[in-house]
């Protein structure tokens, strides 16, 4: 695979606490020049990032990120309020604390919602891989697989570890076809 296609295929991203408008502008830039998938940058500059790329690249942001305990209605809000300031695409992490208490079901309804609020943008569900154990990855795979999202992802990169090859395959092998998988590093924040 050439460096062109692999790039094609990144979510360029910087998603620090202290990320400026610079810096944003600066990973925009570089986005548009590598021909990344898209940057994955803070809900709060979607809007000025969109207007400065037009349709050249692809925005993304994140909703309940890192920690995914913020309620449905916050998590669908915030999904909502990224579409309508621009975004292309949305990064939700999962509520890590109801995988560990088994309320599955309520991971499978709050990422239907959340996929309903995004308006036919696409979705990615972050499961956060490093936090679970091989049953609930295993459990999560189908419940992403199930829920209409259109990626599944390893980890935020702000947790305790980030992907391992592993996960990867534990991904390809229990989630439906249908469903891309997207491996995060903790290279970039």
């Amino acid at each position: 695979m050439e460096l062109k296609e692999i790039l094609s295929k990144c979510d360029h991203t910087l998603l620090s606490q202290s990320a400026t408008w610079e810096q944003i502008k600066a990973l925009c830039d570089d986005g548009i020049k590598y021909h990344t998938a898209s940057v994955c940058i803070p809900a709060s500059y979607v809007k000025q990032a969109k207007e400065y790329v037009g349709d050249k690249l692809a925005i993304c942001t994140v909703i309940g990120f890192p920690n995914g305990y913020d309620t449905t209605a916050a998590k669908c809000f915030m999904a909502y309020d990224a579409v309508q300031n621009g975004a292309d695409e949305v990064d939700m992490v999962i509520n890590i604390g109801w995988v560990k208490d088994g309320l599955y079901d309520k991971v499978l309804d709050e990422i239907k919602k959340i996929k309903l609020a995004c308006c036919g943008r696409l979705l990615k569900v972050i499961i956060e891989t490093c936090l679970l154990t091989e049953e609930e990855k295993i459990k999560m795979c189908g419940v992403v697989s199930e829920s209409g999202a259109d990626y599944i992802k390893t980890s935020t990169g702000f947790s305790t570890g980030g992907a391992t090859k592993e996960d990867v395959a534990l991904m390809k092998k229990h989630c439906a076809p249908s469903l891309k998988i997207r491996k995060l590093d903790n290279l970039m924040r």
